[in-house]
């Protein structure tokens, strides 16, 4: 017994075929995950138990005792990342993920401190090809990698918690940028749409950090717009809405992302005090050829006329596109058809040429 809940057994005399032996492996961890899974008795509670195994197999190098039980380590945090309850084998590309993991983990906390995060916006247009808002999006420029995808680092930096202060620092520049644009006409009325992750939303005191943001910038509140996701409605409904509530009644609207890729329940959907609804890209994108993705842009332009919220296609590539979303019903666009994502001197240039 290593710790409260970790333990090592030893496997010794195992086949010297590879094969043979991982099964052999596999048997007993089966026997294990048996036996801890019958249910017992705690006074008045019946409680079973579960593993997550990690397996590192030995004997044919001069691997100390302590690299031996790092590598198992990292096969059973592999086996918790899969679900828990089972079982996974140290691999060599175990260890690289994991080392890389943890490079690119140092580095954005690098990248908070020397301020490499910028803003880059992506026009969002009505019928008549106006720009009426923009959504911020998140940038890393690396001073070596140059631009960092997005798909890289977010997921990280949710896991890590480093969501919050990078998602305080988006919000911060969002509302600079509202109170910039205050005093130049052709600006002033645009809104700008910040994601907001579950776990920003989650903070207690995430209201308050809108507020004190808005307060100190001297943010129109009417101007910013917060970007839910539908996988962030699965959990704390009650606290979710009235967060929004309170935010609301300071003027901050609300936008559902992703809208149709998730499960939420159109019963807490109506409570929700939403402005807008986004019909996701992976929608648009084959919605000339393919009738199902027709019959759901129908169905969250109906839904959203009934609710009385504004819709908008996002993923909007081509200009057939735009019509038969406009004969559907929806007359505001965000996609590479108006502007891809661009940095702000190059949005502001496009809005006043426009």
């Amino acid at each position: 017994r290593l710790g409260a809940d970790e333990f090592v057994l030893l496997l010794p005399r195992l086949n010297a075929d590879p094969l043979e032996a991982t099964k052999q492996i596999q048997a007993v961890a089966g026997k294990i995950f048996d036996a801890l899974r019958q249910p017992y008795q705690i006074e008045q509670m019946e409680v079973s138990c579960s593993a997550s195994m990690g397996v590192s197999v030995f004997g044919q190098g001069q691997e100390t005792v302590a690299e031996l039980l790092k590598r198992a380590e990292l096969a059973m945090y592999q086996a918790k990342a899969a679900g828990r309850d089972t079982l996974r084998f140290f691999e060599p590309r175990m260890q690289a993920m994991v080392s890389a993991r943890i490079a690119l983990e140092a580095a954005m906390r690098e990248a908070i401190r020397e301020q490499q995060f910028e803003l880059y916006y992506q026009p969002q247009c009505n019928d008549l090809g106006h720009i009426i808002g923009v959504e911020a999006l998140l940038r890393w420029r690396h001073p070596l990698r140059g631009l960092v995808s997005p798909a890289e680092f977010i997921p990280l930096a949710e896991e890590t918690g480093l969501i919050l202060p990078i998602g305080n620092w988006v919000l911060q520049t969002a509302c600079r940028q509202i109170a910039s644009w205050a005093a130049q006409a052709s600006l002033s009325a645009l809104t700008i749409a910040v994601n907001v992750s579950a776990r920003q939303f989650q903070q207690a005191e995430f209201v308050d950090q809108v507020l004190a943001q808005l307060r100190s910038t001297g943010a129109n509140p009417h101007r910013l717009k917060l970007e839910l996701t539908e996988s962030m409605l699965v959990s704390q409904v009650e606290e979710m809405i009235a967060k929004m509530k309170a935010l609301k009644a300071h003027g901050v609207s609300f936008s559902l992302d992703d809208f149709g890729t998730g499960y939420s329940s159109l019963a807490y959907l109506k409570r929700l005090p939403l402005d807008q609804l986004k019909i996701d890209q992976g929608f648009v994108r084959d919605i000339l050829t393919d009738a199902d993705d027709v019959a759901i842009a129908r169905m969250v332009i109906a839904l959203a006329d009934s609710m009385g919220l504004v819709v908008i296609a996002e993923g909007v590539e081509t200009e057939k596109q735009r019509e038969l979303l406009a004969s559907l019903g929806c007359h505001n666009y965000q996609g590479y058809l108006f502007s891809k994502p661009v940095p702000i001197q190059e949005l502001e240039a496009l809005v006043n040429r426009v």
